[in-house]
């Protein structure tokens, strides 16, 4: 395992942990050249997933394009970047439980937000925004009110 930070070629593992679902991995690094910590994460690769998009096209389905979307609907949010890894982890073991290799988009976004809600009600109403594609402030208000109601 090479270094984030300087690319040097020796690690040491400081701590392993199971991952939720126990399905994964997290391993807690230490290099050996410059003394950096990082965390990874090791998880099953769930190859030959197809995702059916709304208008019924087919694509592979790329991990890092629901991870980006995630990363940006918690941006400048008090979201850590293993939450949103973790977040996403379970999403995919949820739908690997439901689904064989095709999985709707439609399943992936609820699976997403039923999860985001409770981790940042800022970060969900972003991620809804675009996954729903609110066409007017109606709707929008329509959104924070149902959220509302789930806080109180």
């Amino acid at each position: 395992m090479y270094c984030p930070k300087c690319g040097h070629k020796d690690t040491k593992v400081l701590d392993t942990r199971i991952g939720k679902g126990k399905l994964s991995i997290r391993r807690r690094r230490e290099c050996l050249g410059c003394s950096y910590r990082f965390t990874t994460v090791e998880e099953i690769l769930r190859e030959g997933l197809v995702v059916i998009k709304r208008d019924g096209r087919r694509e592979e389905f790329d991990r890092a394009k629901l991870l980006g979307g995630l990363r940006k609907a918690c941006e400048k949010r008090p979201v850590q970047a293993e939450q949103v890894e973790m977040l996403v982890a379970e999403v995919l073991d949820a739908l690997d439980g439901e689904y064989d290799h095709e999985i709707p988009t439609k399943a992936i976004g609820e699976q997403v937000m039923n999860r985001l809600k409770h981790i940042d009600s800022i970060a969900y109403v972003r991620y809804a925004s675009v996954y729903k594609d609110f066409r007017d402030i109606e709707e929008f208000a329509k959104e924070i009110k149902s959220l509302k109601k789930l806080s109180s």
